[in-house]
């Protein structure tokens, strides 16, 4: 086991401006679980592979423990990696493509019977050692991939996307299995993905990117509550929070006849630093009532309503400053509208999310 630190880590592919990783400075502890999160080239699997030292690093360091692995090749590192394509050898047998790391490595055969054995039980593998990698469903596959990397003893796992081939009940149930492993094993791992659901429920503590730069790095719930910028608040969450730039009035921020009240300490932040009399405002679909039209919400035109079983999603459209702005409230599904439909919606006092207009930081 072991402690990870990138310490102003960057990547500069040659002949691009901007660093694919900008100044990386992340800490993560020993036996965590840290989940890279961010849209497509954000620079999260680049992180992932300059740890594994498949990617350089231009500037900054990398430690594993107290040891500056930065120029070290990747097999000096202690690490192991479990692919998005699971990379398994063809011609090998589950137990081979299992064994493989440890023969190159001289381990002794005993030795190797008792980990490769060890692995499959734990991952339910046992009756599959003979079969070839062709023979086996991508959940299996995936699983043997996890094997391989688990019987090499490592300091740190490394997983970049290996859920993005399942699919999507195989992915819930697989990303269960994987959390758990990880809480029984308690090897410090690395975790990449874009899907901020897989984020939010297998990690510690999410770190959340977006072009090379790290926005956010704090525990699903903490990032969830108090995203520290406007990207983050719209990332974390499924449907995506309510983000709206609107006019700043001493009633607080105007949504058409609907207010959503600030404090004084909000206000004046957001007039600071140039903020020209706007101010960013969110709040989540399950923040959101449906009020009668006294009660003062906004008035929203139903375009459709998505029924979950439990509840619904309902996504419409309101007239802000002369545009239509996209809305989506979650509601319970005995009482939701009908397409066509206008309803009021109003935040629940206390759960809107304030972020300045020009900067998009939190206030």
């Amino acid at each position: 086991m072991a402690t990870v630190t990138y310490a102003k880590a960057s990547r500069i592919y040659p002949g691009t401006e901007r660093p694919a990783v900008n100044q990386l400075d992340l800490q993560i502890g020993d036996g965590e679980f840290l989940v890279l999160v961010g849209p497509s080239g954000c620079g999260k699997s680049t992180s992932l592979r300059m740890l594994a030292g498949l990617e350089d690093v231009d500037d900054g360091a990398i430690h594993i423990d107290d040891r500056d692995v930065t120029h070290l090749p990747p097999k000096a590192r202690d690490i192991a990696m479990v692919f998005q394509n699971y990379a398994l050898y063809p011609h090998m047998s589950v137990y081979e493509n299992m064994a493989f790391a440890l023969k190159l490595r001289k381990t002794p055969k005993a030795e190797i019977d008792r980990r490769v054995k060890e692995a499959a039980a734990l991952l339910q593998l046992e009756e599959y050692l003979s079969r070839k990698p062709k023979a086996l469903s991508g959940g299996q596959r995936q699983r043997v991939a996890m094997g391989r990397a688990i019987v090499r003893e490592p300091q740190v796992f490394l997983m970049d996307e290996p859920l993005s081939n399942l699919d999507a009940k195989l992915r819930v149930q697989t990303r269960t299995q994987i959390a758990s492993l990880q809480a029984k094993l308690g090897v410090t791992t690395v975790y990449v993905t874009h899907d901020q659901v897989e984020a939010m429920t297998m990690g510690h503590r999410v770190a959340v990117m977006l072009d090379g730069v790290l926005q956010q790095v704090d525990t699903p719930r903490a990032l969830y509550d108090t995203p520290a910028n406007v990207f983050v608040a719209g990332f974390m969450g499924s449907p995506a929070m309510n983000i709206k730039t609107v006019a700043l009035t001493e009633q607080g921020a105007s949504f058409a006849e609907m207010f959503v009240p600030l404090t004084r300490e909000q206000t004046e932040a957001a007039r600071a630093e140039g903020g020209d009399g706007k101010v960013t405002v969110g709040f989540r679909p399950e923040d959101c009532d449906i009020v009668s039209p006294t009660e003062g919400g906004m008035p929203v035109v139903v375009e459709l309503v998505e029924d979950l079983g439990s509840d619904a999603n309902v996504y419409g459209h309101a007239a802000l400053d002369g545009s239509s702005e996209r809305f989506v409230v979650r509601t319970d599904r005995q009482h939701s509208p009908n397409m066509g439909d206008t309803i009021f919606v109003k935040p629940r006092t206390g759960r809107s999310h304030v972020f300045h207009a020009v900067n998009g930081k939190r206030i």
